[in-house]
């Protein structure tokens, strides 16, 4: 069922952070000019990824770092309440481009976790699928990208060569600035041309990542508009991965913004979501998991750390804001808005990786090229409100990611402003392009037989009418995993039993109905057997990843946790 939401968000509006400044919008110069020639009447796509984002830190979705150009596409258009990823980096990205599951699409895991002999661990993009560029590039679209790939490119896969006209690509993510230290941060590949970050070629000036890929994407649409063809952008931005960072007077606008905690604003955002109908208003707030600080025992020094990590983080989705509101600008300006259908979402939740003590160091300003800035696993908390875990998981706050459709002339009148609240996936997104683009998806390419498409088109939504779906979508992930049925949610994490959740009165997982419902929990586990004998799954063996071992890494993700001062655990 939707609900109207414009009119809630517009009042929201008014009153959320009404003491940080919002930015103002850079120059739209360069942008392509008006049409003076026909062109075509199919729909441009742009579809964009952030990355590491929560579920609740857009305006739109309950939060307060100020995210204007985002909630203005949400105000007139949807908003998808139960859309799914895949709980991590590459295996999000390779459903998204492929409408398969990742094991499907040979990415089970990250680009990094190669498997010799394995069914679906083998770090870059299988030849068994197609990408939408390529789907979409047969069917006479400019295809284009310019952001982070982490498909395969150490393995010699990169978009070049699954079906991107143009390119200007991070490999494997986490560029901000053209002089970091990181060694993933040193080159960028230009149409499979590997070139230094710091090269003019890049960017003019010292430029800041989100602000050089929408300059890339502009360029992209003028050459569309040259070749009088419809085009097919994929934007996947680094924010907000870690090493954090932004430049000083965007974080300078946050500073002092979260001395209150993340207790107290994980529940001032928690009533948002709730006054704006993303949540019932009747859901629970689950208390944050074993291991969380306690923001009153804090010492000052330490609340100020904690602080400044939350402010580089805040600033680095407003600068994102900021950029894809450079991007409609100019879609504007060039008479391509309103027949551009644009998607928007998070390829996993918020990070506790590094722990709760999250990281802070490096030379020069927080934010800044030399420094290393991580939130952590208590930011995390306040970041996925209002759902526990994180990015690794496949519990709500691992997987869930809100949706954003903007298309004028593509979405009904009377949809816009609302609510989806039917459950989708990232698989879905493939059959949605095909079907609006006039595409037609192939059973076999490059001399390759092609698995088919696991998904189901969003387009009746655009139409305003309600989305079915008649088969369950499916989670793995290092172990964790899940199966999503109508309203019933069965999750397990890494060796652990299955839960059952109903997740039309409980969508914070707090009330574990398995043992009251046995016959069902060995009807869904018994799905996700068969889905996984099918889907090329492997079984996880912590060997693959050996940052994994232990109970505490298995809740946070990642290396280097630290030991946690007992006088600062919460209760």
């Amino acid at each position: 069922m939707k609900i109207r939401f414009a009119a809630r968000l517009l009042a929201r509006a008014g009153c959320v952070a009404a003491a940080l400044t919002t930015a103002a919008l850079p120059s739209a110069a360069g942008a392509a000019e008006a049409p003076t020639r026909p062109q075509p009447t199919r729909p441009n796509v742009v579809v964009i990824l952030l990355d590491d984002v929560g579920f609740s830190d857009m305006g739109s979705f309950g939060g307060e770092i100020p995210t204007p150009n985002i909630d203005a596409l949400t105000k007139n258009g949807l908003a998808f309440t139960q859309f799914y990823n895949n709980a991590r980096c590459s295996p999000s990205r390779a459903s998204l481009l492929t409408g398969t599951y990742p094991h499907q699409a040979g990415l089970g895991h990250l680009e990094s976790v190669h498997v010799p002999d394995s069914k679906g661990l083998h770090s870059k993009l299988s030849d068994r699928v197609v990408t939408v560029a390529e789907v979409l590039k047969s069917a006479g679209y400019f295809t284009a990208m310019a952001g982070k790939w982490h498909l395969g490119i150490s393995r010699g896969v990169g978009p070049w060569q699954r079906g991107f006209d143009r390119s200007l690509t991070s490999p494997s993510g986490e560029l901000y600035y053209r002089d970091q230290p990181q060694p993933l941060a040193k080159s960028v590949y230009i149409d499979g041309e590997r070139v230094p970050a710091g090269s003019p070629r890049v960017g003019q000036g010292y430029w800041y990542s989100s602000d050089m890929f929408i300059d890339w994407q502009t360029k992209f649409i003028g050459e569309a508009r040259e070749q009088h063809k419809p085009f097919f952008l994929y934007m996947p931005f680094v924010g907000a991965h870690f090493p954090l960072m932004a430049p000083p007077e965007d974080v300078a606008k946050f500073k002092g913004h979260y001395m209150r905690g993340w207790e107290v604003i994980r529940r001032e955002r928690f009533e948002r979501q709730k006054q704006l109908g993303i949540i019932a208003a009747d859901a629970e707030l689950p208390a944050a998991l074993p291991g969380s600080y306690d923001w009153n025992k804090l010492s000052a020094e330490e609340k100020d750390r904690f602080d400044t990590m939350m402010a580089v983080y805040a600033a680095v989705i407003h600068r994102v804001d900021r950029s894809i509101g450079t991007l409609v600008d100019r879609l504007r300006q060039s008479g391509e808005l309103d027949n551009t259908l644009i998607l928007l979402m998070s390829d996993n939740g918020g990070t506790a990786e590094s722990g709760p003590d999250g990281r802070l160091k490096g030379e020069g300003l927080p934010g800044s090229a030399q420094s290393v800035v991580w939130t952590g696993m208590n930011w995390a908390t306040l970041q996925n409100a209002p759902f526990q875990y994180y990015k690794h998981h496949t519990y709500e706050g691992g997987i869930a990611t809100p949706l954003i459709a903007h298309w004028p002339r593509g979405i009904a009148a009377k949809a816009r402003g609302t609510l989806v609240r039917e459950p989708g996936h990232l698989i879905d997104v493939m059959p949605t392009l095909v079907e609006i683009a006039g595409a037609t998806y192939p059973k076999a390419f490059n001399g390759h037989a092609i698995l088919p498409m696991e998904g189901r088109s969003m387009a009746p939504a655009f139409r305003g009418e309600a989305l079915t779906r008649g088969k369950p979508i499916f989670w793995e992930h290092e172990g964790n995993r899940a199966v999503r049925d109508g309203k019933w949610k069965l999750v397990a994490g890494f060796e652990k039993p299955w839960q059952l959740f109903d997740m039309t009165v409980d969508r914070t997982e707090m009330h574990d109905l398995a043992a009251k419902e046995p016959g069902r929990v060995r009807e869904m586990a018994g799905q996700w057997d068969a889905w996984a004998a099918r889907s090329y799954v492997d079984a996880w063996s912590e060997a693959y990843d050996p940052h994994l071992k232990g109970k505490e890494r298995r809740i946070w993700g990642g290396a280097d946790v630290p030991q946690l001062p007992q006088a600062l655990i919460g209760k």
